[in-house]
């Protein structure tokens, strides 16, 4: 970082090398020898080293050496020595290497003339370079094309000389150098030529292009390439000279080179607004898609097209089965972002098409058995469910295909397809009978525990004639099996034998008891089982057959499933007797409702699961209970009505959000009352063609509707100038921070007030925070009374806020010491480079289970006794318990306490020790330290240690 390095090797500093051998293996004949000893003193010189002495040897004995290895390997070594002193003046000794250069660039072997050109372009010195501006010049009519395209190389960077010293060495290679293009016929060569001029004789390359307007598509594509980086400069520059340039553009699109004709789609969505224009490219970059194998060309392709599709909507909606095509990779980023594009292009022209595609797509995921084939049917569900809702019409293809896969064994796509039934049989109660017969049908296939509760939802508060209500109860019933669930010799067997494994399947979710993180963030203790698929257990006595997937979750332990098919039940019931004239079907009903109920309470407060059933759930089925004994017309009301209604003004306040969120998309910026209206009908058309004409349009368009204006810009730019220094300091500086993403660039200008040149002025910067400065800024000389802009780049590498600082440095003339001038600190803030976002409550908790947000520490004790391991943190680490201990009591589950650290993590940290006793008797658990004012996990180190009694 002290100086610039254009050339970087790996150095093992396990094992350096002494001068002395270095020296005395270059002196030496051995050739072999003598490559081993550059080596090392290049890689020596890289890593501070500055061995003096070695340039003499170097001198007498490596420069006459004939071996190519040697001579590249000197080249290296002098590009990386000092070649200045302190004060920026060529060392005399440097004069000695010309003459071997010279001889290089005249030598006979065109190896050996290429990589010396080549080194010359890394050379700063005028002085060194001086002299050999005649062979290089001589090399530009070598017979080899590759001499002649490393001299052209030569005479760019000594053109490009700093200050006026490259102009007053070459004044004439603009001449020479288009000259040279005209007749040059490789392909390396013209480039090389054709950029020279770009960048140092524009309008040479721009006349150059135009006279072979006709003959750039068959030019080679680094040709082209070039070529279209010039148009872009010069577009940018003249925005009235693009017309002149967009059919040449367009001819480059069909380029066999796929680089070329991505570029050419670029640049015409850059420079163009025309509709033909972006069709164009619009079609070039769908094409890209089929053609290239590369997942990170296609993941970059689909970024262009969602860009136009922010921009050009109209034209990219045709362009929507093209886009579709990009599924068939294989890919699930490529699959995902093509169907976010798809899915925001979708109108009721094309709604039709988009759904047959997904749904072919969804067939194909059944029949191959691929990796990842469960994640992409649950994004082809959740594409088909926001097409279903923005158009219901459609939403009677999909549905009945997708409750195929309510049975699913990728959980997360089975509960997709069940939310994408539940809306739909709200918002289309036309397809309510359809829906309820089909779920019917297929319910037991689900194996879910999620699934089975959003069906059992389903079928509580749609089954409304009596057939429905009776084939719901029958179906429930059948799949809950005999009754009861255990008899009381099995529990005896269970009792006795509690360390033979347990005869009941547990492949279905797996209970446990631990704390749940709410939605505003707090904590709360819940039995929760774990989201799996059911596999298909055996047949067990007194059942009818195999037993069915609810009976399989309840003896699994999932009572929450149990309650709610309580609340199925009990919902079925109060129907039936609306719809049911028969008094004694109605009590019969009910009977067998409550008989299931009881059962599961029997089963939940015995001994025969290993996990008793929660309070939630207990309280929950006993409120049925007492519901089915004594119902009430409110009670009613309120169980068939009230749910219904609150789950509509659900869907109603969702469909209003989205409604919002499309009208503020929508909004645009205009134009202010005294902004020209160019009326593009009066214009003269001589000479225009059509995309022309088209593009001229465009632009009209968008400057009368405000688009060109960037609405806050100035105001924005104004408020992220920060000044560094002081209005009387002899430098002022001031620097302009762009954030983008993780790159945080430092645009610092600095102007002399002083009557004085300054010499070697540098910008010195330093970072604290997970801040990184990329490169260090160069020095400069700056005339009195004139300014420079100098660029830092800085890496954020954490979500922290960091910050920097540092000071100018330079020198005068008149005072042999340097100066330096402090600057004020740069505080990079999080909110800069962090940016709001929405995410749906399913993700989070998703997210929340998959990362560990918080510190755990866990906690290993010999203790016994929950109570007594809680007394012993209380003692040992002197905190105040904040839980009653009434409510530690109970010999097995789960416990937390919430206990406030007053002398060890300070007045501010909120401890929660959560403990669970495992089935041998053995404690286990985790502490966790949160902050109450920021809200964040403070950091604990490695570990705590709780010393006790016995052990620790």
């Amino acid at each position: 970082m002290e100086k610039s390095c254009s050339l970087l090797i790996h150095f093992d500093k396990g094992s350096p090398a002494m001068a002395n051998e270095i020296k005395e293996a270059l002196e030496g004949n051995d050739v072999g020898a003598k490559i081993d000893a550059l080596k090392k003193a290049v890689m020596l010189l890289l890593n501070g080293e500055t061995l003096p002495q070695l340039f003499i040897t170097i001198v007498r004995y490596v420069l006459p050496s004939e071996d190519h290895t040697v001579q590249k390997l000197l080249l290296l070594y002098l590009e990386i020595i000092d070649k200045t002193d302190a004060r920026g003046r060529v060392l005399p000794e440097m004069i000695l290497i010309c003459q071997n250069l010279r001889n290089n660039l005249q030598h006979p072997n065109e190896y050996i003339r290429g990589v010396t050109l080549r080194f010359l372009c890394r050379l700063s010195e005028p002085e060194i370079l001086e002299p050999l501006v005649p062979s290089v010049l001589a090399n530009l009519d070598h017979r080899h094309p590759f001499i002649r395209r490393h001299a052209l190389l030569a005479v760019a960077a000594i053109y490009r000389l700093p200050g006026q010293a490259g102009e007053q060495l070459l004044p004439d290679a603009p001449e020479l150098v288009e000259k040279t293009l005209s007749s040059e016929q490789d392909l390396s060569a013209r480039r090389n030529a054709f950029l020279m001029l770009a960048s140092c004789a524009q309008p040479r390359a721009v006349t150059y292009l135009l006279s072979n307007v006709d003959h750039v598509p068959e030019w080679g594509d680094l040709l082209q390439m070039a070529a279209l980086d010039l148009i872009r400069k010069v577009c940018r520059a003249n925005p009235a000279e693009k017309g002149k340039y967009i059919k040449t553009i367009i001819s480059l699109l069909n380029s066999p080179s796929a680089a070329v004709v991505y570029e050419c789609a670029s640049t015409l969505v850059s420079l163009s607004s025309a509709p033909t224009a972006i069709r164009a490219a619009a079609n070039t970059y769908c094409q890209l898609l089929l053609t290239q194998s590369d997942n990170n060309v296609k993941l970059i392709v689909l970024d262009r097209l969602n860009e136009l599709k922010s921009s050009h909507r109209e034209l990219m909606v045709e362009m929507i089965m093209d886009v579709l095509r990009a599924l068939s990779s294989p890919n699930l980023d490529i699959r995902r972002k093509t169907l976010d594009i798809a899915l925001e292009l979708i109108t009721s022209r094309n709604v039709d098409e988009v759904v047959l595609t997904l749904k072919k797509e969804v067939v194909k995921t059944q029949s191959t058995e691929l990796e990842k084939n469960g994640e992409y049917r649950q994004m082809l569900v959740q594409a088909i469910h926001s097409c279903a809702i923005k158009f219901p019409e459609v939403a009677s293809t999909v549905v009945h295909l997708l409750m195929d896969f309510l049975g699913d064994t990728n959980v997360a796509s089975a509960v997709d397809v069940a939310l994408f039934v539940r809306e739909i049989i709200e918002t289309n109660p036309k397809l309510r009978v359809s829906i309820i017969t089909r779920l019917l049908d297929t319910f037991y296939q689900i194996r879910a525990a999620r699934v089975c509760s959003c069906a059992l939802w389903i079928i509580g508060e749609y089954c409304l004639s009596l057939s429905e209500v009776e084939s719901g109860i029958m179906t429930i019933k059948q799949c809950l099996g005999d009754l009861p669930f255990y008899t009381s010799t099995e529990e005896g067997e269970v009792a006795d034998a509690s360390k033979k494994p347990q005869q009941v399947n547990l492949s279905g979710t797996v209970s446990s008891r631990r704390p749940v993180v709410l939605a505003d963030g707090t904590y709360a203790t819940q039995s929760a089982a774990s989201e799996t698929a059911v596999s298909a257990p055996t047949v067990l006595p007194g059942s009818l057959g195999s037993p069915g997937n609810l009976r399989s979750l309840i003896l699994s332990g999932d009572f929450f499933v149990g309650a709610v098919i309580a609340c199925t039940l009990t919902k079925l019931v109060l129907r039936l007797e609306e719809v049911q004239p028969s008094k004694a079907e109605v009590n019969k009903a009910c009977t067998g409702a409550l008989l299931i109920m009881t059962s599961v309470l029997q089963l939940g407060q015995s001994t025969f699961l290993p996990h008793p059933i929660d309070n939630d759930s207990y309280d929950r089925i006993v409120l049925c209970i007492r519901l089915l004994c004594n119902t009430g017309d409110e009670v009613r009301r309120i169980w068939l009505q009230s749910c219904r209604q609150s789950f509509a003004k659900m869907l109603a306040e969702k469909q209003f959000q989205e409604t919002e969120e499309i009208k503020a998309k929508a909004q645009i910026s205009h134009a202010q009352p005294d902004d020209l209206i160019d009326f593009y009908h009066l214009k003269s058309r001589k000479g225009m063609s059509q995309l022309e004409l088209e593009d001229q349009v465009q632009d009209d368009l968008k400057r009368a509707t405000g688009e060109f204006m960037k609405d806050g810009d100035d105001a924005n730019k104004l408020n992220r100038i920060l000044q560094l220094t002081g209005f009387s300091d002899p430098v002022y500086a001031e620097a302009y921070v762009t954030v983008h993403h993780y790159d945080i660039v430092l645009d610092v200008t600095v102007i002399n007030r002083t009557k004085e040149t300054l010499q070697n002025l540098c910008l010195e910067l330093a970072t604290m925070g997970d801040l990184k400065l990329v490169d260090r800024p160069q020095n400069y000389t700056l005339a009195p009374e004139t300014s420079k802009q100098i660029r830092a780049n800085i890496k954020v590498s954490s979500t922290e806020t960091g910050v920097v600082f540092g000071n100018i440095v330079y020198e005068t003339s008149n005072v042999l010491e340097r100066t330096v001038v402090v600057l004020n600190d740069i505080h990079i803030d999080i909110m800069d480079y962090i940016s709001p976002a929405t995410c749906a409550d399913v993700t989070f908790r998703n997210m929340w289970a998959e990362f560990e947000w918080e510190n755990k520490v866990a906690v290993n004790t010999v203790i016994q006794g929950e109570k007594e391991f809680l007394n012993h943190i209380i003692k040992s680490t002197n905190m105040k318990c904040l839980t009653p201990p009434s409510a530690l009591d109970g010999e097995c589950g789960f416990l937390a306490a919430n206990l406030y650290a007053k002398s060890v993590f300070g007045e501010d940290a909120l401890v929660n020790v959560s403990v669970e006793k495992q089935a041998d008797g053995k404690l286990s658990g985790y502490i966790r330290i949160r902050s109450k004012t920021q809200g964040i996990a403070l950091s604990l180190g490695d570990k705590i240690t709780l010393k006790q009694k016995g052990g620790s």
